[in-house]
């Protein structure tokens, strides 16, 4: 059974909103985007969507941006963060399957 998505990784908002949220520009989003620092999606017309975890990520970005932190480093360590949410993840998964196994638990 998968979790549904938390309505702050739901991606809904436009680009226009997340620009008034934030106070980017829309070509300052979109550079985020082609540097792979964000990742919105698209709708079937083609137009982005993105979730209020993308807004606070962008403000972050713009935060480091404007402190003289490259797109480079800032690219570096969202990897790093994703890699080791990955990571926790799987060791999630690994217990639970051993705790399962332990106890015959069986799944659905």
């Amino acid at each position: 059974m998968e979790k549904e998505a938390s309505y702050k990784d739901k991606k809904v908002i436009t680009i226009g909103i997340v620009r008034e949220l934030t106070g980017l520009s829309e070509r300052q989003i979109r550079y985020y985007e082609e540097r792979k620092l964000i990742f919105p999606e698209r709708s079937l017309g083609g137009s982005r969507k993105y979730s209020f975890s993308d807004i606070e990520l962008l403000m972050e970005i713009a935060n480091k941006i404007e402190d003289g932190v490259q797109t480079f480093e800032i690219r570096q360590e969202i990897v790093r963060k994703q890699k080791k949410q990955d990571e926790k993840a799987i060791q999630k998964r690994m217990l639970q399957g051993q705790l399962n196994a332990q106890f015959g638990v069986r799944k659905r």
